[in-house]
């Protein structure tokens, strides 16, 4: 998959494009790059993608306390496994939210991506304040030389999975439907730093993940089953999202308790996938406690993960 991080720059290799934010690369996303790469390979036409970063509510709406399911380079990770020819990563601005919609098509549609066919939901709206819908792309088709295939409403019915409802279970701690609709565990990426190793005191050393991307979408605080890989090699572990109350916490952290694991992790890049949540974040009358609720919560992950 080639990256391009402007339409300007793009090969002008003629192509079928499709157009979307596509935070998640979840399973409704995937039923329609399928659609896209199939046209482009019948049609001898390279399958591009045309995404905006930031996210365009990030821009627009300046005070919008969006969080992403997806960093650029995890979603840049998931395209590039559906097989997509081309990604092109369009900076949005407030710029070039002002292009009318003869402007967007003309110069970033026909004459940057060199559009032959684009393949978009009934729904789609463009250009400035999003004036525009399918039937205006339809006629600048017949005026700039491409075809516009619309996906239905019946069919995007088929594959109603939404990033908004995505969101909606992350941040309700609702782990299996958030990987049901993405078709895929949620993951996050980050790099171990060190923190107060408390863990360590009782015998359950953590890593402490920092995400850089402040844009991303931790999921409820609590405690979860994960999965990561270290080294090249498979590892499970308990997750805990929140701010350490039964310690005197205040600052939010997520923490890794890695099962059967002995190392030092500090420094290094983790990817960590979420895979079942196990309970609320809890503030505990001492410390032998919260040692306790630790040790049940690696019980219940390895009974999870042996029936699984």
């Amino acid at each position: 998959m080639k990256v391009y991080t402007n339409a300007k720059d793009y090969d002008r290799k003629p192509s079928v494009v499709t157009i979307g934010t596509f935070d998640g690369v979840h399973i409704g996303h995937k039923a329609i790059l399928k659609r896209l790469i199939n046209s482009a390979e019948s049609n001898n036409l390279e399958s591009v993608l045309l995404t905006f970063f930031p996210h365009p509510r990030q821009v627009v709406q300046s005070a919008t306390d969006l969080r992403l399911i997806n960093t650029i380079d995890e979603k840049k990770k998931l395209l590039e496994k559906e097989g997509l020819g081309s990604l092109v990563i369009q900076p949005f601005t407030k710029e070039f939210s002002r292009l009318t919609a003869e402007e967007y098509v003309r110069n970033i549609l026909v004459n940057q991506l060199n559009a032959k066919k684009i393949i978009i939901g009934y729904d789609h709206r463009f250009g400035r304040n999003r004036t525009a819908n399918i039937d205006d792309l339809k006629s600048f088709g017949e005026l700039y030389g491409f075809e516009v295939e619309e996906i239905s409403a019946q069919e995007l019915d088929k594959v109603a999975v939404s990033s908004t409802k995505v969101r909606h279970a992350l941040t309700n701690g609702d782990i299996k439907t958030a990987n049901d609709y993405l078709g895929y565990a949620y993951f996050i990426t980050g790099t171990i730093e060190k923190g107060k190793k408390i863990g360590r005191t009782i015998n359950f050393p953590t890593a402490n993940i920092h995400v850089d991307e402040t844009y991303k979408l931790i999921p409820q605080n609590g405690v979860y089953v994960v999965q990561t890989e270290i080294d090249g090699k498979n590892y499970y572990g308990i997750t805990s999202i929140g701010t350490n109350p039964t310690v005197g916490g205040e600052k939010k952290t997520v923490e890794t308790h890695v099962l059967d694991f002995k190392g030092d992790l500090y420094g290094k890049t983790l990817e960590i996938a979420f895979l079942t949540y196990i309970r609320d974040e809890e503030k505990f009358e001492s410390v032998e406690e919260l040692q306790q609720a630790i040790t049940n919560d690696e019980a219940f992950a390895r009974n999870y993960l042996s029936k699984t």
